[in-house]
């Protein structure tokens, strides 16, 4: 994922899933990063998270066929460029997460 940001990440903050233990974890700190955990039993704190989870379960998943992994991560990458090159988001008045992006720089 690093790669894929036009910026340097400072952080990343996770839930406590077992998949964000000590290897995720430490791998993240050895890139520079500082890994920070959520509260126990706070959502709250991961909503964007939780809405961007939603939006692709709606607009992506919901309507996915695909026939093998090679065929699903196709269809993923080019929902990824959709979604952050293309389309409108409400959060951002209609701009894209891109075009913001432009704006702060």
């Amino acid at each position: 994922m690093i790669g894929k940001f036009p910026f340097h990440i400072n952080a990343i903050r996770t839930d406590r899933g077992h998949e964000f233990q000590a290897k995720f974890h430490w791998h993240v700190e050895d890139q520079g990063m500082r890994h920070q955990y959520n509260k126990s039993e706070t959502p709250q704190f991961n909503g964007k998270v939780e809405r961007s989870h939603l939006t692709d379960q709606r607009e992506f998943y919901q309507l996915l066929t695909y026939t093998d992994d090679v065929d699903l991560n196709k269809k993923l990458k080019t929902w990824e460029h959709f979604y952050n090159f293309d389309r409108p988001h409400g959060s951002f008045k209609g701009k894209t997460p891109y075009e913001i992006l432009k704006l702060t720089k």
